[in-house]
């Protein structure tokens, strides 16, 4: 038998699979084990990517594994419209219980994080009886038609795909690099409101609470606490989308926690499940009642053993007190990061930020302007040297880092070393 290759199985992906879906490396997965995995060529990576903040409980962990394969055995699909099961009441349950929203509280749960977003939307629209949305530039929401709209990235995401839905608006999100404050975003809600949409039109407002794809940007405290109250004066739906941030990635449960603001909505997915496809909308029970029976759903949403799968991650997330793992590594990771923008190889790194674990910074040039070809580079170098690392932010010259929250000290200091090496190169 022929062993498999990299090169060779990239020639099959070029022969049936179509150049939309793209790929950060060329590498192709054989196995992985918390926070390592090996190629099929038997090359060891370490993994600062977590499957784009799928994994904070890391690949394989056994708890996830044992509860999924428990599931596997007893059903696999019944579709929950059909014949219901516990798996989904017990996620809802919990996830009712955890989510930093006040009052009563219910949780629906689809199969991806667009999926989980355009719901949200739809049950606002329901809640409201209104068209409009409102969303952030650098934000990211998904590559459905609904979500791409919202999504506040042309390239790639919208660029050649044709026109969003009607409706939907984008506000500047605050950044001291791109030289927005808060007052600048509220001036332009205010000149929105009188120009092109009143809001008793507006459904939603749409906020991630730490920009994903956007670049680690934090939703400033000041922000959220106007939102909150303009929506509340308006009766619009409050929307955090956490399906990035939340999920113990940031030291708390859901990073808007960070503010102490209460949202309406909270849209999850990404690490809910370990790695099995899961999302969910989590809201006040006024609120997500509003949408009719059957309005809501999907054949496969709330799978079941995704839904078990996620009932494992919360408790490995509370038994191995993962939110406070976070805060540890986040300062280790800066720590680390700190040390080494003071030397000479580490000038060119700028804006170390993030809450918890949910790092990056940017690479500059010498005149201070963003470099996406070094982010590009050092990203390509890690790869050379075992590290998996991603690039994102609006000039794609973001660092980011998203190793699970279950990686061990030593592996985690072998892979800022990588880091190091891959940024003095």
């Amino acid at each position: 038998m022929t062993a498999k290759t990299n090169a060779a199985l990239a020639a099959r992906r070029a022969a049936a699979i179509p150049r939309g879906i793209a790929n950060a490396t060329a590498i192709y997965a054989e196995r992985a084990l918390n926070s390592e995995v090996w190629d099929v060529e038997g090359r060891r990576y370490i993994d600062f990517a977590g499957g784009i903040a799928v994994l904070n409980t890391g690949h394989l962990h056994p708890r996830v594994i044992a509860a999924a394969r428990a599931q596997m055995d007893a059903y696999t699909h019944t579709a929950f419209q059909i014949m219901p099961y516990e798996p989904y009441v017990q996620l809802a349950e919990k996830l009712n219980a955890i989510a930093p929203i006040e009052g009563q509280l219910r949780s629906a749960f689809f199969s991806t994080g667009a999926e989980a977003v355009e719901n949200a939307i739809k049950i606002a629209r329901a809640a409201t009886g209104r068209p409009g949305a409102i969303a952030f530039t650098g934000g990211f929401h998904g590559r459905t038609h609904l979500t791409m709209g919202l999504t506040g990235k042309v390239a790639p995401y919208r660029e050649g795909l044709g026109i969003g839905p009607a409706g939907i608006h984008h506000l500047p999100f605050p950044c001291a690099a791109e030289g927005v404050s808060v007052a600048d975003t509220l001036a332009a809600l205010d000149r929105l409101f009188r120009a092109d949409i009143a809001p008793k039109d507006v459904a939603a407002i749409i906020i991630e609470p730490v920009q994903g794809e956007g670049g680690f940007h934090e939703a400033p405290t000041e922000l959220l606490t106007a939102l909150r109250e303009i929506a509340t004066r308006h009766g619009i739906v409050l929307i955090a989308d956490e399906i990035q941030s939340g999920i113990a990635r940031t030291g708390k449960w859901f990073a808007i926690e960070h503010s102490g603001v209460a949202p309406d909505l909270i849209t999850v997915a990404k690490s809910l499940a370990g790695g099995f496809p899961l999302s969910g909308v989590v809201g006040r029970a006024d609120i997500m009642d509003k949408a009719a029976p059957g309005s809501l759903g999907g054949t496969y949403a709330g799978n079941p053993v995704a839904c078990a799968a996620a009932l494992a991650v919360l408790e490995v997330i509370e038994e191995e007190k993962l939110l406070a793992r976070a805060d540890v590594m986040g300062a280790r990771i800066r720590e680390r990061l700190e040390a080494f923008a003071k030397t000479p190889a580490g000038s060119r790194i700028d804006a170390l930020r993030g809450p918890g674990a949910m790092i990056a910074f940017d690479l500059v040039d010498a005149d201070g302007k963003p470099d996406a070809a070094a982010a590009k580079a050092v990203a390509t170098c890690a790869l050379e040297a075992g590290l998996l690392l991603l690039t994102c932010g609006i000039h794609g010259n973001t660092v980011r880092i998203l190793v699970p929250l279950t990686v061990s000290d030593a592996v985690l200091d072998e892979g800022l070393g990588l880091l190091e090496h891959a940024l003095s190169r």
